[in-house]
């Protein structure tokens, strides 16, 4: 929803998410509680639903400078949403930290903390996003590795590793990916942007890497040039590195929620993308055609 063309209401988000869990998606990141109505009221509906299948998560911040988590309305509205699952992102990145919030490295690392613990004593499922780690780790990969120790001790089920930028590469993205799960024993995650056309393979290489658990949107929307679309991410892992993410049978399901989804956002769906566009496997050229006919395996990669 943080696209530029994106608006949903709350029955919109309310239809997506319904979308999300018969499509087999595990976690549906409902939004930001503290930080407009409507997300409020998602949370409020999201509860009259029967999801079969997926998890709710409430997203936020690690507690502001100078509150303590009880004092923080931004954490207390996690808590008031009543998810199962909240994520939290927290700075990795030392220019974030002297530079946007301000603070010295150690307190940061005392909010990390802090924050975590706080959110693992009421919620089933605390997600640690990672801001910024792989341009903090590229900076100083010490301290960006501290912060991730500071969640993991701290009670965090899943650490996530995010290119918030998105300008990383897939060679850089796996590297670093195998060096942290090397030193942080809890289940890692993913989150790539789009900045570099990157973003579907970091995610690919991430989870070669070691990462089991992915964060994308259905085609790819998101903040500036997006997010890692999910649309691709999941048969590329299913069909390619066989992974299990939704289950072969549930792939069928992709290019009606790939349309779904575009129609709520009002936005059509580019014809060329890829598994789940009208031309992704059309085919012009009279070459093309005419070996497919015989072998659709001669110019269709599945």
């Amino acid at each position: 929803t943080q696209g530029e063309a994106i608006n949903f209401s709350v029955a919109d988000k309310c239809r997506i998410a319904e979308e999300l869990d018969s499509l087999g998606v595990d976690f549906i990141e409902g939004g930001w509680p503290g930080s407009n109505p409507r997300d409020v009221a998602f949370f409020e509906d999201i509860r009259r639903l029967k999801l079969k299948h997926a998890r709710i998560a409430a997203f936020g911040a690690t507690r502001r400078r100078g509150l303590t988590c009880e004092s923080d309305k931004s954490i207390q509205s996690l808590i008031e949403a009543q998810t199962p699952v909240v994520t939290i992102f927290g700075k990795s990145w030392e220019l974030h930290v002297t530079e946007a919030l301000r603070m010295s490295l150690e307190e940061n690392l005392d909010i990390i903390a802090d924050t975590v613990k706080y959110l693992s004593r009421n919620a089933d499922v605390v997600v640690y996003d990672a801001e910024h780690f792989f341009d903090g780790y590229r900076s100083n990969p010490e301290y960006a590795i501290d912060t991730l120790k500071a969640a993991a001790s701290s009670g965090a089920n899943r650490i996530v590793l995010c290119d918030t930028n998105g300008g990383s590469l897939p060679e850089e993205v796996g590297s670093v990916t195998r060096t942290v799960s090397d030193l942080i024993k809890i289940p890692l995650g993913i989150h790539c942007h789009n900045d570099g056309e990157l973003a579907v393979a970091n995610t690919l290489a991430a989870v070669a890497a070691g990462a089991d658990h992915v964060q994308g949107t259905i085609n790819g929307y998101g903040e500036r040039c997006g997010n890692a679309n999910l649309c691709s991410v999941i048969p590329n892992l299913e069909l390619k590195l066989g992974c299990r993410a939704i289950g072969h049978e549930r792939l069928k399901k992709l290019r009606e929620t790939a349309h779904l989804v575009s129609e709520i956002a009002n936005l059509a769906l580019y014809p060329s993308a890829a598994f789940v566009g009208d031309s992704a496997f059309a085919h012009k050229g009279g070459v093309h055609v005419s070996a497919v006919e015989r072998n659709p395996i001669t110019y269709e990669h599945i």
